[in-house]
């Protein structure tokens, strides 16, 4: 017994040595020169590598690939934003174009920069990979002074929108998105301007942060507000977010994630709604179905119009029926009294 459990160290201890990259000695000898140019030896240590490499790495981002997009941020960085917190708000887009499948036949990009002036940082035909647009997004810097968010709105719309500037032809069907972030209240009017561009077709998402103005996000956003608001404490938590656009974004089908409802579930962008099969009603719970009640009354006004004719045409055979039966009644009585 001893002897194997003496075995088993020397064994357990080779492992170890082997699989640790080092340049230490064991008594004199130093055990990775040793066996290293054996064959075994590199390709336990190759896996060795490999599974701590993995466990570390953790799971791997998943990318959009089910629907391309013309992508327009337009970001706030007036002064109240302050320079650690843009910072923040950089890593939060290089998180976004992670989750995207990024190319020209694909989602394209485009940033628009706004504080009391605007700036177009790059347009949708500027960056056709992730390495480029993600270097140019760590190159943008805040412009520190108002928050002048109409202006910026309609110059995206004007400036970044545009085939010229690298947006698809409305023949393509590509879907076009403005995704608005801000931490404050506009010090102009957002809402004439943000109605047009939604009217022109693009899907606008609005992100306050922090002391970001709620009815003004309402205001900027695209119908339904549930999937198009958000909002978040401080920008050090406003990568949650980033798993959320990622659904809205991709279209995920929110039902195949679960659901509660009883009978039938609608995937709606990033949520979803219950609806019920035929013969029943959903309850207030917006969840659950009951059996629909018919009573006679309902059922009236719904029959056809020649149910309605064939019941009245019999209506007046029985009325002429019973019209005759009498006539016949009485001459029987008449002939009965002759007699």
């Amino acid at each position: 017994m001893m002897s194997y459990l003496c075995g088993c160290f020397i064994y357990c201890l080779l492992i170890l040595i082997l699989g640790v990259e080092g340049t230490y000695t064991l008594n004199g000898y130093k055990p990775q020169q040793l066996y290293a140019d054996r064959p075994y030896a590199r390709a336990y240590r190759q896996n060795f590598l490999q599974n701590v490499q993995a466990q570390h790495a953790g799971a791997p981002t998943e990318m959009c690939k089910s629907r391309p997009l013309d992508l327009v941020f337009i970001i706030d960085s007036s002064r109240s934003v302050r320079p650690a917190e843009f910072e923040k708000i950089k890593i939060f887009l290089s998180d976004m174009v992670d989750t995207l499948e990024i190319g020209s036949d694909a989602t394209r990009v485009a940033v628009v920069n706004y504080a009391s002036t605007v700036k177009i940082e790059f347009l949708l035909k500027t960056h056709f990979n992730k390495g480029d647009l993600k270097q140019a997004l760590a190159r943008i810097d805040p412009l520190a002074t108002g928050t002048m968010t109409g202006l910026a709105i309609k110059t995206a719309m004007d400036e970044a929108f545009t085939e010229e500037s690298g947006a698809r032809p409305i023949s393509k069907n590509i879907a076009k998105v403005g995704i608005i972030l801000t931490d404050g209240r506009p010090q102009d009017t957002v809402e004439e301007v943000s109605a047009s561009v939604r009217a022109s077709g693009v899907e606008i998402y609005a992100v306050g942060v922090d002391r970001a103005d709620m009815e003004s996000l309402r205001l900027m956003a695209s119908q339904p507000l549930d999937d198009h608001v958000f909002y978040v404490e401080s920008f050090g938590v406003i990568e949650k977010l980033t798993s959320k656009f990622r659904e809205t974004l991709c279209g995920v089908d929110r039902c195949a994630l679960g659901h509660d409802c009883q009978h039938i579930c609608v995937s709606k962008n990033a949520s979803y709604s219950c609806k019920c099969r035929e013969g029943s009603v959903l309850n207030e719970d917006k969840k659950t179905c009951s059996q629909e009640v018919r009573g006679t009354e309902s059922e009236d006004p719904c029959m056809c119009t020649a149910q309605i004719a064939f019941q009245k045409k019999v209506q007046v055979t029985i009325q002429d029926l019973t019209n005759k039966l009498a006539d016949v009644t009485r001459k029987l009585e008449e002939f009965q009294d002759l007699r």
